[in-house]
């Protein structure tokens, strides 16, 4: 049995192409990712100017590997950039690598980064219940459910919660063993 060695990094230049597949070619991922916001596949030139590049760049989202093998991202969002307010989120492209715990074993490899090189005190994540996968994964790596918005997401004639997540610098260091003070950090772009 092969051992599975899984990481995050940013994407290669030259892994455009394999990136672009990856992302369009199977969009199965999009029936859990928020399939109630509007969603097209981009064409190869906006991925290319939007998702690759932030990729390339690796501060707000980098690419999940399996192997050295991409099959996923993870990423953040400032809900309020001002007040240090922060939604991580995680995809996993490539419907072959469900179920297999890749989110459980990546998400910490992730908010390990945040809380390192972000002057931040809480990394919250958010879903919906249409999503048990994700709520189970959430749970299982000790993030508190912090606020369900009943029927707020409507889908395919149904209607879903909405789940945020959450969880502090402190309960991180206690769970993870990771010393972090926020007041030794670099300073974000706030």
């Amino acid at each position: 049995m092969t051992e599975r060695k899984i990481a995050i990094r940013k994407a290669r230049v030259n892994e455009l192409d394999t990136l672009y597949s990856l992302v369009t070619e199977d969009e199965a991922w999009t029936r859990y990712n928020g399939p109630y916001f509007p969603y097209s596949t981009p064409t190869r030139e906006a991925f290319e100017l939007g998702t690759f590049a932030r990729l390339c760049r690796g501060d707000d989202m980098q690419l999940i590997v399996v192997n050295e093998v991409p099959i996923g991202s993870v990423s953040y969002y400032w809900e309020c950039e001002e007040t240090r307010w922060l939604e991580m989120g995680v995809i996993i492209y490539d419907s072959n690598f469900w179920n297999k715990g890749i989110a459980f074993d990546a998400i910490p490899l992730w908010v390990a980064r945040l809380f390192s090189t972000l002057r931040i005190e809480r990394v919250g994540l958010t879903t919906w219940s249409g999503n048990p996968r994700m709520m189970a994964c959430a749970e299982k790596l000790g993030f508190l459910q912090e606020a369900r918005l009943r029927k707020v997401r409507y889908f395919e004639g149904e209607y879903y919660d909405s789940l945020k997540y959450g969880m502090t610098r402190n309960e991180w260091q206690r769970l993870s063993g990771q010393k972090l003070s926020s007041d030794t950090l670099a300073p974000t772009k706030l």
